[in-house]
Parts: structure tokens; sequence; C-alpha cells
């Protein structure tokens, strides 16, 4: 067996889409298990305009929209199934609304 000799520098474009492609997918996947919807006003017409926000930040501990995507996908479900963790809500409208009320 030969050891492969390539280096990051090499394919550093391409293993940047690639991470980039999974983000997405991890994403997509995470609104679609929340039901593709604000849990607060039931808005669902652009999911670029939804948004994870952790009910209880103590709770954190890592993020769902940043590092959380080059997780597994299990580990990731788990944090969405615990209802204390996150809710998906609407950025403009409910994240100033949840923002304004101290857990």
């Amino acid at each position: 067996m030969t050891r492969d000799k390539r280096k990051y520098a090499d394919r550093a474009e391409y293993l940047k889409k690639a991470v980039e492609k999974r983000r997405k997918l991890m994403r997509q996947k995470s609104i679609e298990f929340k039901g593709n919807k604000c849990a607060i006003c039931g808005y669902n017409k652009c999911i670029k305009a939804l948004e994870f926000h952790h009910l209880d930040s103590k709770q954190k501990d890592f993020g769902i929209s940043a590092k959380g995507y080059t997780r597994s996908w299990d580990n990731v479900k788990r944090k969405l199934i615990n209802a204390y963790y996150c809710a998906q809500i609407a950025i403009e409208k409910c994240t100033k609304a949840l923002r304004s009320f101290p857990p």
C-alpha cells in the first residue's frame, strides 16, 4: 500500500467546497427535522430566514449553525430532539421577541 503524498495545500479548494456542501446539507436536514417552520410564528416561506436559538444558553455545548455541522447527523439530531436545547425561529420577527424574555 502506497502512502498518499498529497498535502492540504494541494486540495484546499476541494476540501473547502466539500465542507461547505456538507454544512448546507446538515442545515437543510436540521430545518426539515424541526418541521420546516418557525416554532413561534409558523413562518416557512424562506429557509434562509430561519435560525436555531438556544432556549437555555447554559446547556449549549456546541453550535448547530457553526461547528456543529461538522459533527455526525446523529449527534446533531440528538441536540435537536432536546426541546430545551433549541428552537427553529424566524430571524427578524421572533429572535427579537424571544430575546426580550429571559429564560
